[in-house]
């Protein structure tokens, strides 16, 4: 089962859509994130869960 880190991302009243989808692309692209949820709220502003899987080193043995 794959783990993941999670992170809110709060996107106020006042950012176009456009800034808003230039913002999570460049969260996604340079810091592997993808979106988990994205919850609109009564006043227009924006609230977004990213997500990422956490890869785990296993240690070699010699």
């Amino acid at each position: 089962m794959p783990e993941y880190e999670f992170v809110d991302v709060y996107v106020p009243r006042g950012v176009s859509r456009k800034d808003a989808t230039r913002l999570l692309t460049d969260h996604a692209e340079y810091g592997h994130w993808e979106l988990d949820r994205l919850s609109l709220l009564r006043d227009g502003s924006r609230k977004v869960r990213l997500r990422r899987r956490i890869i785990r080193q296993v240690r070699a043995t010699w």
